[in-house]
C-alpha cells in the first residue's frame, strides 16, 4: 500500500470511528436525548472528554485522509482537510451548556454566549458548509468513475436538504434537531468512507 492509499485508509477509519463514538456515547449518556440534543452537547458534562477526544482524534484522521486525496484531486483533498479542521476546532472550543443539558441546565437558549461558544459556532459553520461542498467537488473529479460521481451528486442533494433542515430545527429548538444533525453527519461520513476506501484499494 502506497502513502496515498494509507492516508485515505486513515481518513475512512476516522469517519467510521466518529459516528460510532457519538452514537454509542449519546445512547448511553444519562439524561441525554440524542434525538433533540446535538452531537456537540456530548462535550459538556462529566463525560465531555469523550466527545472532545472524538472531535480531535477523528477530525485529525479525516484531515489526514484529505491530505491523501489531494493526490487524486487537490480541490477535493483540501475541502476534506477543511472539514476535518472544522471538527478539530469544534473540540477545542466546546459549546455552552443549554437546553436542558447537562442535567440541571435551564431548558432554554441563553441570551448571551461565551466567546468559546462563539468560536464553536464558527467551527460548526465550517463543518456544515463543507458537508455538501465535498461531494459537489467529487462530482467534477474526473479521476472517479461515473458511478462515483453520480452517487456524489445524489449525496449533494441529500446533504443540502439535511443540513438545511438541521439549521432550521436548531434555530427553532425543535424536538428532532439532534436527529437531523446526526442524519447529515452520518450521510457525509458514509460518503467519506466510500471515497477513501475507493482510493485506498
Amino acid at each position: 500500500m502506497g502513502l496515498t492509499q494509507a492516508l485515505a485508509a486513515v481518513g475512512a477509519a476516522g469517519a467510521i470511528l466518529f459516528v460510532l463514538v457519538f452514537t454509542v456515547d449519546g445512547w448511553t449518556r444519562p439524561n441525554y436525548d440524542p434525538v433533540r440534543q446535538p452531537v456537540s452537547a456530548l462535550a459538556c458534562g462529566a463525560r465531555g472528554w469523550v466527545q472532545t477526544a472524538n472531535f480531535l482524534v477523528c477530525g485529525s484522521m479525516i484531515a489526514v485522509g484529505g491530505a491523501g486525496l489531494t493526490q487524486v484531486s487537490w480541490v477535493l483533498g483540501v475541502s476534506i482537510i477543511v472539514f476535518g479542521v472544522g471538527l478539530i476546532l469544534s473540540g477545542l472550543f466546546p459549546m455552552d451548556a443549554m437546553r436542558g443539558y447537562p442535567p440541571g441546565t435551564p431548558d432554554t437558549t441563553p441570551a448571551t454566549f461565551s466567546r468559546r461558544h462563539q468560536w464553536h459556532d464558527h467551527a460548526g459553520a465550517v463543518v456544515f458548509f463543507t458537508i455538501p461542498v465535498m461531494p459537489a467537488v467529487a462530482v467534477f473529479t474526473t479521476a472517479f468513475s461515473a458511478e462515483m460521481r453520480g452517487a456524489s451528486a445524489i449525496v449533494v442533494v441529500l446533504a443540502v436538504v439535511l443540513v438545511s433542515r438541521f439549521a432550521t430545527a436548531w434555530e427553532n429548538d425543535e424536538p428532532r434537531a439532534g436527529l437531523w444533525q446526526r442524519a447529515a453527519l452520518a450521510l457525509i461520513m458514509v460518503w467519506l468512507v466510500v471515497v477513501c476506501a475507493n482510493v485506498a484499494q
